[in-house]
């Protein structure tokens, strides 16, 4: 059977410097760690979603202070919106054990890393076609794959690895360059065809493929570790809540039943229904719900973990 429609050949592309591109977010706009101001959970009322916020900032910092696992699992907005330094400054105080990013997350997280800046005016690139046509994601995100699946580890490892060695100029904002310094996974878990990365000559679905495999592989182990313990789910309305509902019932397949006792949570602008069924209600643990701007609710979050923690006469010694 012949096609009436042949693929294009990607290697025909056109490509830019990813240092040429004007970018919507720059280092400049990243939000710096600060102290929390007070006792600020302490003048929320006890109703809807301020009761939440405390009862999270309570499971995180009791799942802390238990050993418990407290994962982050995010989309992409997240970086995009400047609080890459919050979430680094959390994973060196030990309150956040792992993190889960989609495709894109890495995109942002290293781009921010090797020039300072991310998020390309999307709707003047389609245009022309220039959009996602730089050349040094597509090397970097593509070829981190192609490690990671020749070499049969993570690609999350890997990328964060080659952050770290390659010494870019703004390394210390890259989340996954802060897990393979700190010691604590950071996986990715790709969708093919969502990623600007994947409309390069030089992507490989087969190693994408194996290197995302190997992360949910890695995944799994880190859900079993999850009694007692904390699953924010924070601006991924599909990819991640189907993977952390996967990851959870390879466990419970394994394990007979547990992990049980814990708490998830869903963070993000609207409520949509894959977070709310897979993150809050199915696994049938705690399940919070708090619809709010990225911006806006990290550091709120973040600050009232620090409070909570503060004031934790069950704090862990040097936090």
């Amino acid at each position: 059977m012949t096609m009436s429609h042949q693929p294009i050949d990607p290697s025909r592309l056109e490509t830019y410097s990813l240092s040429a591109r004007q970018n919507l977010v720059s280092q400049g706009l990243l939000v710096l760690p600060t102290d929390p101001p007070g006792d600020l959970l302490g003048g929320m009322p006890d109703i809807l979603a301020a009761a939440q916020l405390k009862q999270l900032c309570r499971a995180i910092v009791g799942a802390h202070t238990d050993g418990g696992a407290v994962v982050l699992a995010m989309g992409a907005h997240v970086i995009k919106c400047g609080l890459s330094l919050l979430i680094i400054d959390l994973m060196e105080r030990g309150l956040v054990s792992a993190v889960a990013l989609n495709g894109a997350g890495v995109i942002h997280d290293h781009e921010l890393a090797m020039v300072g800046g991310t998020s390309e005016d999307v709707s003047e690139g389609l245009e022309d076609g220039s959009f996602g046509m730089a050349r040094e994601t597509a090397e970097a995100i593509n070829g981190a794959a192609g490690q990671a699946a020749r070499e049969d580890r993570g690609f999350g490892e890997t990328l964060g690895a080659q952050i770290l060695s390659s010494n870019l100029p703004f390394k210390e904002t890259s989340i996954v360059a802060a897990g393979c310094r700190l010691g604590l996974p950071v996986t990715v878990h790709v969708s093919i065809g969502c990623d600007i990365v994947h409309m390069h000559a030089n992507a490989d679905g087969g190693a994408i493929g194996a290197a995302s495999m190997f992360d949910f592989r890695v995944l799994t182990g880190i859900v079993a570790d999850l009694e007692g313990g904390v699953w924010l789910n924070i601006g991924s309305s599909v990819v991640l809540p189907e993977v952390f509902l996967k990851a959870l019932s390879v466990v419970r397949n394994v394990s007979r039943g547990s992990p049980k006792v814990f708490t998830t949570a869903n963070l993000d602008m609207l409520r949509h229904y894959r977070p709310q069924q897979n993150v809050v209600e199915r696994p049938g643990g705690r399940g919070l719900s708090i619809t709010g701007h990225h911006e806006i609710m990290i550091p709120l979050l973040r600050w009232g973990v620090l409070h909570e923690l503060a004031r934790s006469p069950r704090r862990r010694k040097g936090t």
